[in-house]
Order: C-alpha cells, then structure tokens, then sequence
C-alpha cells in the first residue's frame, strides 16, 4: 500500500513540474483570430469608417498577422516582401527565444489595426483579456516577453510602410466641387453628405499597377429625354423594380445593404444606424470559411491576408472610375423626371453611381477565396444575424458575388449596367491579384 501511495504522490508530483500547455490550444485556435478580426471589425463600425478606409484597417493589419506566421513557418509560407508595393523585408525572429508566433500574431493584427487609422488602445481591453487567459492557462512570462518584442519588430515595420500609401496626404486634399450639371453626381437624401473618398485613386495599391489597370470605359451616355436610349432604359428598369420588390428581393437587397452609417429620418427626429461596411461583410465570411474547411491558424491568417488585399487594390481601382465619371445616381433622376417622392429601398451612399463598389470589391474577394477553397465551396452567410437579417446560402463565393449584382438593383441604389461592368472589373482585380502572389509554398 505504502508503495502504491509512494508511486501517486510521485506522479502527481512528476505531473505538477509538467509545463503547461493549455495556453497553446488557446492561442493557437484558428476561432481566435476569426473572433480578433471581429473585434477589429466592431471597433471599426463604431468609428463610422467608410468601407474603403475600413479595408485598409484590415488588409495592414491582417499583412502584420501573415507576415508572423510566414516568419515562423518558412517552409509553408512565404513572406510578402518585394510581392506588395514598397512592402520591405521584415526582421528575422531570434529562434533561441521561446517566440509563440500565433500569439505573435495574434499580438500584430492588433496592434496594426487599431493603429493604421485610429489611436492605440481601443483593443488594448481586448487585447489584455487575450493575454490573461493565456496567462491562465499557463502562458509562461518568458514566451509572452519574446512574442511580444517579435509582434512589436512586425507591427513597427507595417505601420511604418502604411504611412506611405498616400492616405495622410489625401486627408487635406481639394474638396469635391458639386456642379448641377445634368447626369453628374449631387448629394442625396436624407444626409446629403459630401462626396466620400474623392481621392481614394491616390491610394497606392497593393498589387495591381495603376488605379486604371482594368478601367470599365464609360458608362451609358445620359439621355432621359429619348426613350429608346439605353440610358433611359436603365432609369425605368431601376424604378419598376423599386416599385414592385418581392420579399426575396428585399431580403436579398436588405442582406448586402452593409450600410456602414444609415441615417434614420422619424418625423423631426433624425438618428443613425450601424452595421459592418461591405469589407467588413467579407471579413465575416472569410472567416465563416476557415471554420467551414478547418484551417489551421496559419492557414487562416493566410486567407484574410490574401482576400484582404483583393478588397484593397479592388476599392481603388473602383473609387478611380467613380470620380472620373461623376455619375447621378438613380434616385436624383428619378425625383427629377417621374416622382419627386421616390425613394430607393436602400439609403444611397454618398459617392458617384458608377461604378459599384459593393459588386467591384465582392467579385474580387470571391476570385481570391476561390483561389484558397474552391470554386464549388458551398456556405451558409450568418454575417447579417447579429443586425437581425436572416442569413443566406450560397454555392460558391462567385455566386454569392453575383447576387451582390441583383442586391444592388433592388436597392435602387444602382442601374444594373454599372452592377455587371463592376463585377467583370473586379474578377479582373481579384484574378490578377490571385495570379501574382506566391503566399503558401
């Protein structure tokens, strides 16, 4: 009996001196970093950020996270220096020192994407709640020390190249000039905002050579006068389906409204609404994807990294044509020629009709996701839930980038013509992109 205690008490002992390593399950859980870059996502709502400032949130910070893993894992990926524009080489990890890359990353991400646009720390709460759970679970000091100083060379570097893409620069640039000039873009109701992001195409590109490499030409010549034109046709079109929207239609409409800042009119009483901006609405399904297909955590620090770049260089190459066109969005022409009551079923936005962003940046991303998971990876998009909308199914990321097409529509916030030359100009981007980049090995 006596031998038998002796033998407990000494594997229990032998047990105690074991290292922990429960803090690895945890940080190293690729639901992690999908649940970070929701946080991000949150914060980045509740800043009122546009949808193409909000991607740049995401694409540096999710760069910073990639460039960690492809630090700590060499033989499966590889870095994105000298592949993205100015991007430079990053330091090298000291692999005498315990460095936990996933939390490295973890760490990165955070810090890049609080800092890109907004002041450091509003993740800080999120960020040390990370940080004392791993403590909990038996994080050792001296790891958390090396992952942090390895994080902090990253992150120092990305938001060191992020300062150079021209985005400072364009927030003191010349004001848009609004002219009344027949088929030009005017603020619309309710807000009648300025212009958003009129210089967006100054914003240097990640991959894609110029602002104009896949430029869609010119959209239908303005003609509300002649009703053969095309122009016209498209103004009855957008109309008719506005006046007699099915409910599939409007949830369908209502599913990729992904109006970052909706302003609500109530008699005299006026007040906003807010949800994920169209970026932030691929943000949710990249990672609803990696979850789906069982990524590993470098694995799905990999594909926000990729898709985030196709949204990015997709904005510009949209925002370049949005502002070389200038053109009136459908509902100004609508209250003009036929009914000074109409109105969309979707707020419009406060930029040019053509091109569309939301059909350019989600034919992007579906070209990089497709490259990543496949052309017939079926998925259920829960991304709208949390805002009260029901999700929706899809076949594959190209289908769900096509019924953006028919979103848009039924809005009412675009003539279908600008719906299908903006997602042919984002596969474009998304191709090309997809095609350049030689992340995984």
């Amino acid at each position: 009996m006596k031998r038998i205690l002796s033998c407990l008490f000494l594997l229990a002992f032998l047990y105690s001196c074991k290292p922990k390593t429960d803090f690895k399950i945890y940080l190293h859980d690729p639901l992690l970093f999908t649940n970070t870059v929701h946080e991000l996502n949150t914060v980045v709502m509740g800043n009122n950020f546009p949808p193409m400032v909000a991607a740049r949130n995401y694409t540096y910070a999710a760069i910073a996270a990639y460039e960690v893993i492809a630090a700590g894992y060499p033989e499966q990926y590889q870095s994105l220096a000298g592949q993205v524009k100015g991007l430079p080489a990053m330091s090298k990890p000291d692999h005498s020192k315990p460095i936990d890359f996933e939390l490295a990353s973890l760490l990165s991400y955070i810090k890049v994407g609080e800092a890109v646009t907004f002041p450091e720390g509003s993740m800080k709460q999120y960020r040390d709640s990370i940080l004392q759970i791993a403590r909990n679970k038996g994080l050792p000091s001296a790891i958390e020390t090396a992952s942090k100083t390895f994080a902090d060379s990253v992150s120092a570097a990305i938001i060191k190249w992020s300062k150079g893409d021209n985005y400072l620069q364009t927030r003191g640039a010349e004001k848009y000039t609004v002219m009344d000039i027949p088929g030009r873009w005017v603020p619309t109701p309710p807000m009648y905002a300025s212009a958003t992001e009129p210089h967006w195409k100054e914003i240097r590109t990640m991959v894609i050579d110029s602002a104009n490499l896949f430029a869609p030409g010119p959209p239908p010549t303005y003609n509300i006068t002649d009703k053969n034109s095309v122009y016209y046709k498209e103004v009855m079109a957008i109309k008719h389906a506005g006046d007699s929207l099915t409910d599939e239609q409007k949830h369908i409409a209502e599913f990729w409204d992904d109006n970052p800042f909706k302003m609500n009119v109530s008699g005299h009483i006026m007040f906003a609404s807010k949800k994920f901006s169209p970026s932030g609405h691929w943000m949710s399904v990249i990672g609803i994807a990696c979850k789906q297909a069982k990524f590993d955590f470098a694995a799905t620090t990999y594909a926000f990294a990729k898709t985030s770049i196709a949204l990015f260089d997709a904005f510009i190459e949209c925002w370049s044509a949005k502002y070389t066109y200038n053109t009136v969005r459908p509902e100004t022409v609508i209250n003009k020629y036929f009914d000074m009551n109409w109105r969309p079923y979707l707020q419009t936005p406060a930029f040019p009709e053509y091109t569309c962003g939301h059909s350019t940046i989600s034919a992007s991303a579906a070209e990089a996701l497709t490259s990543i998971f496949g052309d017939h990876f079926a998925y259920t998009d829960s991304t709208e839930l949390e805002f009260g909308i029901k999700n929706r199914s899809f076949k594959s990321f190209r289908d769900a980038a096509l019924e953006n097409n028919w979103a848009r529509f039924y809005g009412g916030i675009h003539f279908h013509n600008s719906c299908i030359k903006s997602t042919e100009m984002g596969s474009k981007v998304g191709g090309y992109i997809v095609q350049k980049l030689q992340m995984k090995k």
